[in-house]
């Protein structure tokens, strides 16, 4: 009897101290698993080797050395930008594990054409990164050297000239519409999928006109000649380039990029990332990319990000409403 008893307080002894075993051992595994603790997916909806390629590129080895694990950059292309960001946008859960490049096609997409996402509500949005810097470039061995005279030919001849964005439903697409009546003519629209893609057309004198970003590193080359550009004031590297709003015309476009995860984010982790891609947006490496494609740095938070969507939105309906847009 005695031994039997002895037995059992033997078992549960080995019982008491198996479970706080396990239990000190799931408490490690999870002190010793902080998030991040597997590489990070950063999808960019744009084919390789345009202009943001190199940028998000710089952006993603910064925040690697901050987060510890590797931000892996992988291209969704399609809809001018949009399906790689809508697929994001689709996921039913967020870990903090998948981010994408948001930008105001796909805050729009909505407002023009039926998508399975909502861009206001489908999305955790980290932070907002920088400003693109929209131009009309020209080869450089066009014919026109300002935009007075692009105009000029494009009157006697509506719909002929070939004007090139990344997109059909782009605000840069929509501005040269714009801009194009305003003067009193059209363009013949044409979209790409990519920067890289347009400029090779451009340079080689297959398209008349590209107006988008990512001219930098092209007239750098002495490839392309910049006419203007639709920034509210002129570029430090280009005082010689007006902007097309004072030549007239008064259209200036606003193209913010930054981060988003799906929807329903954990606070902390969402927290952790923005710090993370704050420290890298002060990195050299990522500053001076910007500077090479003529971006603007501009971080904001991700709620400050949240309500200029929000915003945006409210403008995009009431712009596209005014001027009676309608995709082809």
């Amino acid at each position: 009897m005695k031994s039997t008893l002895l037995n059992r307080v033997r078992r549960h002894s080995l019982l008491v101290v198996c479970g706080l075993a396990l239990c000190s051992g799931g408490l490690s595994a999870l002190a010793a698993d902080p998030f991040p603790s597997k590489p990070i997916s950063l999808v960019l909806p744009f084919p390789p080797g345009g202009s943001v390629d190199p940028v998000f590129r710089s952006l993603a080895e910064a925040a690697s050395r901050d987060l510890g694990q590797p931000v892996v950059l992988m291209h969704k292309p399609g809809a001018g930008g949009i399906m790689g960001t809508a697929s994001v946008g689709a996921m039913n859960e967020a870990d903090g594990y998948t981010l994408a490049v948001m930008h105001n096609s796909v805050i729009r997409a909505p407002l023009i054409q039926k998508v399975n996402f909502d861009p206001l509500r489908d999305f955790t949005y980290i932070a907002g990164l920088f400003g693109l810097s929209t131009g009309v470039s020209v080869a450089m061995d066009a014919p026109w050297k300002n935009v007075g005279e692009l105009l000029v030919d494009a009157k006697k001849q509506p719909g002929v000239l070939s004007w090139g964005n990344v997109g059909a439903i782009s605000i840069n697409r929509i501005y040269a519409e714009r801009l194009a009546k305003l003067a009193g003519t059209s363009f013949n629209m044409v979209p790409f999928k990519g920067g890289s893609e347009a400029f090779t057309t451009l340079i080689g004198r297959h398209l008349d006109v590209y107006g988008d970003p990512g001219f930098g590193a092209q007239v750098q080359g002495g490839k392309v000649r910049l006419l203007a550009t639709f920034t509210a004031e002129r570029l430090k590297r280009y005082p010689n380039v007006p902007t097309v709003k004072e030549l007239g015309y008064d259209l200036v476009i606003e193209s913010p990029m930054g981060l988003v995860t799906p929807k329903n984010l954990d606070p902390k982790i969402a927290a952790r990332l923005a710090s993370a891609f704050k420290k890298a947006a002060s990195d050299p490496a990522y500053l001076n990319q910007l500077e090479q494609f003529d971006f603007q740095a501009n971080w904001t938070s991700g709620e400050e990000y949240a309500a200029y969507a929000r915003l945006q939105f409210e403008r995009d309906a009431k712009m596209l409403k005014e001027i009676g847009f309608k995709p082809e």
